[in-house]
């Protein structure tokens, strides 16, 4: 018989097997009242990730397959490449980390065409901007000036680097930001990226699916590595990919 109904948790450390995810929606694990950083640091440690509508319970998920990108298969195609090239050339361009994260995640949650609302809250943001406090969410951020043009953000525990969402204002301009951004984490030896779900956006720049049980080994040996330095900082191009 397939299982139908998930458990409702009253606490961070109540969160069930992933085993135990149904089939349809698929990877759908759990729900809860509330999301706090507490939550999410429980949460990411075990794969999980919450994604829920306005006025819904929390609803936590472990998909599989697990959409994933392994650093040294990123494809940095030719129009990508020309489009840092240009970007780099410009000495009004800038990719920062972490020097702007909750107007990263303010512009992620901004209305975007064909698209009724978006799942970023004020209740999300709050809880994503305390994890950054605690210094395990983090912004890449592609700089015009003093205009963010785009970026994204992402969680990281240890070198297990959980993407999250991406904004562009500009063509572009979010994917010049991650391409700098998988190069200098592949110079940190981070080995792998979860994309969460596999969309031909992600795909097309090398994603690729793995299943759940090959998903939580990769973390599970990520997580323990030597947590990376994410102290504000320009992320200079120094490769020649392009």
């Amino acid at each position: 018989m397939t299982k139908t109904s998930i458990p409702w948790l009253d606490s961070p450390t109540d969160f069930p097997s992933t085993d135990h995810a149904l089939q349809y929606p698929p990877g759908l694990l759990a729900a809860s009242l509330e999301i706090n950083a507490d939550w999410l640091e429980a949460s990411y440690a075990r794969g999980i990730f919450p994604w829920y509508s306005q006025g819904e319970p929390v609803l936590w998920w472990s998909t599989s397959p697990r959409a994933v990108l392994y650093t040294h298969e990123f494809k940095l195609h030719r129009s990508l490449g020309k489009a840092v090239r240009k970007a780099n050339k410009n000495p009004n361009r800038a990719i920062r980390l972490n020097t702007a994260f909750e107007d990263v995640m303010r512009a992620c949650a901004a209305p975007r065409p064909g698209q009724d609302g978006t799942w970023i809250s004020e209740e999300v943001l709050a809880a994503y901007t305390e994890l950054h406090r605690r210094g395990y969410a983090h912004s890449i951020e592609h700089w015009e000036g003093d205009q963010l043009v785009g970026g994204l953000y992402c969680v990281a525990l240890g070198k297990m680097v959980y993407g999250e969402s991406m904004f562009a204002i500009q063509t572009d301009a979010s994917k010049i930001a991650f391409a700098h951004f998988v190069y200098w984490l592949k110079a940190q030896n981070v080995h792998i990226i979860d994309c969460q779900q596999a969309t031909g956006h992600l795909m097309s720049m090398g994603a690729r699916t793995v299943s759940r049980k090959v998903f939580e080994t990769e973390m599970e040996n990520s997580i323990v590595q030597p947590t990376l330095n994410w102290e504000p900082r320009e992320l200079v191009w120094t490769y020649d990919q392009t």
